[in-house]
């Protein structure tokens, strides 16, 4: 397999492990070997519901037998329509609401960005530290890390300005979220000026930029900042949204309400489809055939949607995302207080990280990232990298994953990290 994929494959094309996947549902990927691997990554956090959720998969079945596309622009169906009825209900906010559907989160983002411009007239797009959008060419500009997303692809869309990002680890010790926002908000207002800035985007807790939790406060202050100036508030939920952190979407946690939600990821079990939801008067500022795509809100994409919301509402994901934090956080805490090389641990619900230092102090250890991740490989794992400085595992299992095979690969980290760092794991 790997001879046929170097022949036809685009070198470009990266892959975390060098397995070919033949099954996979529920947290267990089977290669096409025959070898059974524990996913704590669940394709980057898409199969919340599992890979062959039966509902998912039924619901498929019904809409391809019917009809695969007729291209919503041209002529639409129902599909789209409760789709959007359903993010008008979940995204927070009882504000009246419009949808426009997608294929990638890079497609959700570029176009909220499209959005706040239009409707408010101005240019200036503010984005953070440590922030990843996209592959697209404005949604690499939003995003921070250079390498390998954006090492040798520009020049990039303009009017993008990066501020600092709230990053408790490596804060100033005392730094609160009030004084990290104000001194965003600070640097916004003397290098751009309120009144030039069309949009904030920023992910509720940071993704690719290492699960970076934003100290208490520095979400809605920026959510506010933008409210009292008239700039468009956008939440990338690409990867936080659908029950991930324990709530329907990250910003819940703090109370915020975003004028526009930018989702894709587990919206649809596994097909590619992605969304904005935001309020009505902005996106229907937009002239007829500002927004769409010839697969834009796919019926068989949306079909899979809507069977998988209505599984996360069945079983309750968000709950269950939380149960997840409650098993695994203390153990990483345990790990962190007994192991000087992780640095910190810091998540919510089934979005959880361990960010790895050279043991003693805060420089970033990017090779052991790399070794605790290959060696959870070895024996059985699948658990993904990030971080701008490359020192962060992540945790995603798919949020149906059981409660005996999460802490079997909860075990495996700890045993590899103990072999690692010569500092045997925490009883339980």
């Amino acid at each position: 397999m790997a001879t046929r994929r170097a022949a036809v494959v685009a070198a470009g094309v990266g892959s975390s492990v060098p397995v070919y996947a033949a099954d996979t549902d529920g947290g267990v990927l089977v290669d096409v070997d025959g070898n059974s691997l524990i996913d704590l990554g669940s394709g980057i956090a898409v199969t919340s519901v599992g890979a062959s959720d039966p509902g998912v998969l039924r619901a498929v079945a019904d809409q391809a037998a019917h009809f695969t596309h007729t291209c919503f622009m041209v002529t639409p169906y129902e599909g789209y329509v409760r789709v959007a009825e359903e993010l008008a209900d979940l995204t927070p906010g009882g504000h009246e609401k419009r949808s426009a559907l997608f294929n990638s989160g890079a497609e959700a983002v570029e176009n909220a960005v499209k959005v706040a411009r239009l409707a408010t007239g101005r240019p200036a797009v503010v984005a953070f530290d440590h922030a990843y959008h996209g592959r697209t060419n404005l949604t690499m500009a939003l995003t921070a890390k250079a390498m390998p997303y954006k090492a040798h692809f520009g020049p990039f869309a303009p009017e993008i300005h990066r501020m600092p990002m709230s990053y408790p680890f490596r804060d100033d010790p005392g730094l609160t979220g009030d004084e990290a926002a104000r001194r965003a908000i600070t640097r916004i207002e003397k290098q751009i000026g309120a009144d030039s800035v069309a949009a904030i985007i920023l992910e509720p807790i940071q993704g690719e930029g290492g699960f970076i939790v934003p100290a208490p406060g520095f979400v809605p202050a920026l959510a506010e900042w933008a409210r009292a100036n008239g700039v468009v508030f956008i939440a990338d939920e690409v990867q936080t949204g659908f029950a991930r952190t324990g709530t329907w979407f990250a910003s819940e946690h703090e109370g915020v309400v975003p004028d526009i939600v930018a989702m894709a990821k587990g919206i649809a079990g596994g097909l590619p489809l992605s969304a904005i939801t935001g309020r009505a008067e902005l996106l229907d500022a937009v002239h007829p055939g500002g927004l769409g795509g010839t697969f834009g809100g796919n019926p068989v994409a949306c079909a899979a949607a809507v069977a998988a919301i209505a599984t996360m509402r069945r079983l309750d994901l968000p709950a269950r995302a939380r149960h997840i934090e409650d098993v695994v956080m203390p153990r990483l805490r345990a790990l962190a207080e007994r192991m000087p090389a992780v640095g910190d641990v810091r998540g919510r619900g089934a979005m959880l990280a361990i960010e790895f230092v050279v043991a003693g102090g805060r420089e970033p250890d990017p090779d052991l990232t790399r070794t605790v991740a290959a060696r959870a490989f070895e024996q059985g794992v699948i658990a993904l990298t990030c971080g701008t400085y490359g020192n962060v595992v992540r945790l995603l299992p798919p949020l149906v994953i059981g409660d005996e095979l999460l802490t079997e690969g909860i075990d495996v980290l700890e045993s590899v990290l103990g072999e690692l760092t010569g500092v045997r794991g925490v009883p339980r």
